[in-house]
């Protein structure tokens, strides 16, 4: 796997007797696989929307203080990695948005992409805007969208928003959940004692203790205050388009998606890889930790023996200091370190979840080697990677795709397996045993399930004059003035 950013995670709770804001934390430190940019916290008390949010990982953002000061009862979170707008503090989520339907908070998982043109048209409005994200258009919309009730709102927002989202929004009394009509990213409901909550990923409920209920819908939006649930569904949802890419490698292996349990289900994928591809070899080993269960069924397909050959370092790429020349020489090592016992003079099939630039996995056979095997295979769970996202997964342009311009055989030479093989398209619809026209393949196929423009640039909202040197806004607190400060704190 190299190149291949997350998806962010979201949460929300109503839960009057519960201490929300600590539930928060700790469902957001389950989906901190989602993204490791920046965390944020929002809480209601019934009358005041309070947030803390800054950059780092969950554990490194928020201290018992953070904590005690968003008592409430519903609170909101997210976990961020940038697909739209850049990575700075002032971009972190939730978004405090003031508006006609009240005060909100809003955290976003996806990427809308028609964000531009309605950014245009919300500033026509008058809606000032002080950030460079998608995620803050949303925002916008949502705080202005018309109709007399939060279901018809947001199936205004969902008329007019393009692209994928899947949305936590508190309001003053309340907690509410949405999903795109395409249902392109996962969302699900819970219950928890005296109350209710939402996450991107139902392994967030098991460290809770929560009950999982089921998944919204697409197209869904649920409502949680002092009056109870209420759902609201649109009149004509579209096909459903699920991104295939949370199954095999953004989700966590403990989730469930849409009734199936993860980590089998890789299991499966490397099963149908060992018939797709076989070949004699000596071992099995997993790129980790995204393609270990996947390198277990094809080694229990095979009949090879599975060996963990690869230690991975999980700390590397969440932090700010950045490395010295050595070290940055070293490259995959700072994120590998190879067993030579294992390796030396053994024919290594080795499974990953994925090629997108080929960088990583080219230093990885490289690394295995330099270890001392004698073969290296690779075997991918995924099919190749042709065409970019647009709906929140950063892969980067379609000319930094190695499989969008080389064939299989110029890939395999060119990061220097002895064979390389990819699980067919069919074959990857097959192992999860849903329906093919019930998911988003586009990054394999180029098939959109909407409308999409030909690039879309990350930066694409950064305004040309940085609106952080303006002296009026409190990017710490995005437009909402709170009792004590949110100054960054350096990492504990």
């Amino acid at each position: 796997m190299d190149s291949l950013r997350e998806a962010c995670g979201v949460f929300g709770i109503y839960a009057p007797s519960e201490d929300v804001a600590r539930l928060t934390f700790f469902g957001l430190y389950a989906l901190q696989h989602r993204g490791q940019e920046s965390a944020g916290i929002v809480s209601t008390d019934g009358t005041e929307i309070k947030l803390r949010k800054d950059m780092g990982l969950v554990s490194q953002v928020f201290q018992e203080e953070d904590l005690i000061y968003l008592e409430g009862i519903a609170a909101a979170g997210h976990t961020r990695y940038s697909t739209t707008g850049s990575s700075r503090v002032e971009n972190a989520q939730p978004f405090v948005i003031e508006g006609p339907n009240g005060t909100i908070a809003l955290g976003h998982n996806g990427n809308i992409v028609n964000a531009d043109l309605l950014r245009t048209e919300l500033e026509a409005e008058g809606r000032e805007f002080l950030t460079s994200t998608d995620s803050e258009v949303i925002a916008h919309l949502v705080a202005t969208a018309p109709g007399n009730d939060w279901g018809e709102r947001m199936a205004y927002v969902m008329r007019r928003a393009r692209g994928a989202f899947c949305l936590t929004i508190l309001t003053t009394d309340g907690v509410i959940a949405a999903r795109d009509p395409s249902g392109l990213r996962p969302l699900s409901l819970a219950s928890i004692d005296g109350g209710f909550c939402f996450a991107s990923e139902t392994c967030a409920f098991d460290h809770l203790g929560a009950t999982f209920i089921r998944d919204l819908d697409p197209g869904e939006t649920v409502l949680i205050n002092g009056d109870g649930v209420k759902s609201y569904k649109i009149k004509e949802p579209e096909p459903e388009a699920f991104c295939i890419f949370e199954y095999i490698y953004f989700a966590r292996p403990d989730s469930y998606l849409r009734g199936k349990r993860v980590y089998p289900v890789r299991m499966a994928l490397g099963g149908q890889l060992a018939r797709e591809y076989p070949i004699e070899a000596d071992i099995v080993t997993g790129v980790p930790d995204s393609a270990t269960a996947a390198a277990v069924g094809y080694a229990r397909e095979s009949g090879i023996p599975f060996a963990e050959t690869l230690v991975k370092n999980r700390y590397v790429g969440r932090t700010f200091i950045m490395p010295d020349q050595r070290i940055r020489d070293q490259g995959v090592h700072v994120k590998f370190n190879p067993l030579r016992e294992l390796l030396e003079g053994q024919r290594v099939i080795v499974v990953d979840d994925s090629i997108v630039r080929s960088t990583t996995i080219r230093h990885v056979v490289k690394m295995l080697r330099e270890a001392g095997a004698k073969e290296v295979h690779l075997r991918v769970t995924a099919p190749p990677i042709t065409h970019p996202c647009f709906f929140g997964i950063d892969m980067g342009r379609r000319w930094e795709l190695i499989a969008a311009h080389e064939t299989v055989e110029e890939i395999r030479i060119d990061i220097g397996a002895d064979s390389l093989g990819y699980l067919s398209r069919e074959g990857l619809v097959e192992s999860i045993g849903q329906p093919r026209d019930s998911f988003c393949m586009a990054c394999f196929t180029g098939e959109y399930p909407m409308p999409v423009p030909q690039e879309l640039d990350k930066l694409g909202l950064e305004a040309p004059q940085d609106a952080r040197d303006r002296h009026d806004i409190d990017w710490e607190h995005n437009s909402v003035r709170d009792p004590a400060p949110t100054t960054a704190r350096p990492s504990p």
